[in-house]
């Protein structure tokens, strides 16, 4: 007969595996001599003993259970099995075995130990058997491996459910997040050709802050205390920069500049801010249903936000017609807000912008557009990700208005390349252009004390 699972009382004590028969035998003993540690044997062994894991688990309190005694638990049915299969082991082998299974149960399976290496910033999975990761802005290939296709589709079914979200041939990409905030977007056939594929970009559990920033050299200290000013005075911010430049790192930093007792609205496809304050609402987009209804925009909630009483709107990433409606509760009270944008430049930020508005449909003059642009969005800090794999800040330049049917602006403060080092690194500074925003003296009415100095060209930097 199976054991059955204890009362809810001793959770700790209880059997979450239903076991034809108690196995004494601790984990330490099952050494032997070493077996060759081919790896699809490896994986194949713990399909089989993953599978039988999941015959014998009790779902409903597996939860329930600490992880300790969960452990303990697994290290048993394994102890139990290996044995009856008649194979040899060692220790650390056997540890390794049982810390995947737990991560298959519990976690993303292979994906667990690359979650958990703070080295880390994107993992990249190609196919099945070939898995990359970004250490340090550069890329290495990972020993991490699924199984098979099923293997990986599992494993990304069981991402994207966990928000309400769902990948199939009829809706074969999507965009999702894990329970930290780190985003995912899965593609699978018939999109993706050779197979599943999944980029996860991991969030650091200690969100980066500026002055942080200002420690890894991606600006000066100038700069970060000319940001500070700038968001403390309410001045609307587009930040800008490619993909992987770090622009939510930037955004999540900057709005830690913003006042704890002020009301923030947060809008974003997946929700991945880890903005500081306390009182902060979160928005989040909806994909369609299985029937194609239900839809939620990005720019249905821009205009819901409006409605929210926000003292500052904050969009992860402008990329359609929201556009329209977020530069318009830039220029109807909503001051101080913040976005991201997909740009190389400043001045192609503000191209990005005026041609998202035209997405719109509405038959407006190019003039009236890039007025609206002038006159909501002050500052472009522009971001990138240079060669050496560094990012950084390279400018942060002011709006300064219309000259015709050209927008204006001018840069405060550049990053200036110098060359690169014998190892590849790139040498620069980031200094003032010598000229004082026009915005000066918006930041002083505003009562924000900000040193002139600052903006003198060949001021120390830090």
């Amino acid at each position: 007969m199976f054991n059955e699972f204890r009362s809810r009382k001793a959770t700790s004590k209880s059997n979450v595996l239903t076991l034809e028969r108690p196995i004494e035998t601790p984990p330490a003993q099952v050494t032997s001599e070493p077996v060759d540690a081919d790896l699809q044997a490896h994986l194949e062994l713990k399909s089989r003993l993953h599978s039988e894991l999941l015959d014998r688990l009790n779902l409903s309190v597996i939860d329930k259970v600490e992880r300790p005694e969960l452990k303990r638990q697994i290290a048993s049915l394994v102890t139990g099995m290996i044995e009856a299969e008649r194979l040899h082991m060692r220790s650390e082998d056997f540890t390794t075995l049982v810390d995947e299974l737990i991560h298959e149960v519990l976690g993303l399976g292979p994906l667990e130990p690359l979650l958990e290496d703070p080295t880390i910033n994107d993992i990249l999975v190609n196919s099945y058997d070939q898995v990359y990761v970004e250490r340090f802005g550069l890329l290495e290939e990972s020993k991490a491996r699924f199984r098979d296709e099923r293997h990986l589709l599992r494993i990304i079914d069981k991402i994207v459910s966990k928000v309400g979200r769902r990948i199939d041939e009829s809706q074969p990409w999507v965009d999702a997040r894990l329970e930290d905030g780190s985003r995912v977007n899965a593609i699978i056939r018939p999109c993706s050709v050779d197979g599943p594929a999944l980029s996860i970009r991991k969030f650091s559990r200690n969100p980066l802050t500026i002055k942080k920033l200002v420690e890894q050299d991606s600006m000066n200290d100038q700069a970060a205390q000319l940001l500070e000013a700038l968001v403390e005075a309410r001045l609307n911010i587009l930040i800008s920069g490619g993909t992987g430049s770090g622009k939510t790192t930037m955004l999540n930093a900057v709005s830690s500049f913003i006042d704890g007792r002020q009301r923030i609205v947060t809008i974003e496809d997946a929700a991945e801010l880890q903005l500081q304050q306390s009182h902060v609402v979160r928005l989040e987009t909806r994909p369609p249903n299985a029937e194609g209804q239900g839809v939620i925009t990005q720019r249905d909630l821009v205009r819901n936000a409006l409605r929210m009483r926000p003292d500052r709107i904050i969009v992860g990433e402008v990329r359609g017609s929201e556009c329209f409606d977020m530069l318009q509760a830039m220029n109807t009270g909503h001051d101080g807000s913040m976005t991201t944008v997909h740009a190389n430049s400043a001045r192609d930020a503000l191209g990005r912008v005026e041609q998202m508005v035209t997405m719109l449909g509405a038959d407006l003059p190019v003039r009236t557009i890039r007025s609206q642009i002038a006159s909501a969005i002050h500052v472009v800090l522009q971001l990138s990700r240079l060669s050496d794999g560094t990012r950084r800040v390279v400018s942060i330049s002011e709006i300064t208005g219309m000259e015709d049917e050209t927008i204006t602006m001018q840069d405060i403060f550049v990053f200036k390349r110098r060359g690169k080092s014998e190892n590849g690194e790139i040498l620069g500074e980031f200094l003032p252009t010598g000229i004082r925003p026009k915005c000066f003296d918006q930041l002083v009415a505003a009562g924000v004390d900000v040193d002139t100095n600052m903006f003198i060209r060949g001021a120390m930097s830090s």
